[in-house]
């Protein structure tokens, strides 16, 4: 939880903010924009492109804060999944071929939005880097990066087909690892 700040401010900050009220965004902002600069910077080292970034992030949710649903999950995972989604895209775009590590996988905030336990998401982790280099690779790239099966095919050069069984093998390894 951002501190200083429960879930039902910040709702009441994103309906505010829906109906255009300018100063409930500035202390939407003001309250939440740290943690959420966290999070980019972890999918964005570089501190300008992490900024600009955030720019778009808050453009984002002044545009779409009507979209919030309370029962969905809580305002901040919800803000987070905006600035997390966003910081991926610009990393896509900016670098479509790099490595990515299960560092970069913000587990706290699967945590945050209620869903694995903390010793779950330690599962996950310890289970992805079981998975071999190039599994582990097409796996994050798949969901954490969120690149489709054509953009995989397209750049490690095999059939969408392909990249589609490789997931599916991938995912059948994790499955297996975490006891499912």
């Amino acid at each position: 939880m951002t501190a200083g700040i429960g879930s039902a401010e910040l709702g009441v900050l994103l309906l505010a903010t829906a109906d255009g009220d300018r100063a409930a965004f500035a202390e939407l902002y003001r309250r939440t924009s740290a943690k959420l600069f966290g999070i980019v910077l972890r999918i964005l080292p570089e501190r300008s492109v992490a900024e600009d970034a955030m720019q778009d992030i808050y453009v984002k949710i002044w545009r779409n804060a009507a979209g919030y649903d309370a029962m969905r999950g809580s305002p901040i995972a919800w803000l987070a999944t905006i600035a997390r989604n966003v910081a991926i895209d610009v990393r896509r775009r900016e670098r479509p071929g790099s490595k990515i590590s299960t560092d970069e996988f913000d587990f706290d905030l699967l945590a945050d939005e209620g869903t694995p336990s903390p010793e779950a998401l330690a599962a996950l982790r310890v289970c992805l880097e079981r998975l071999d280099e190039d599994q582990r690779q097409l796996v994050l790239a798949a969901y954490l990066r969120g690149d489709s099966r054509d953009e995989l095919a397209e750049r490690l050069g095999h059939p969408s087909g392909t990249i589609k069984s490789w997931l599916h093998r991938a995912l059948g390894k994790l499955k297996g690892c975490l006891g499912g």
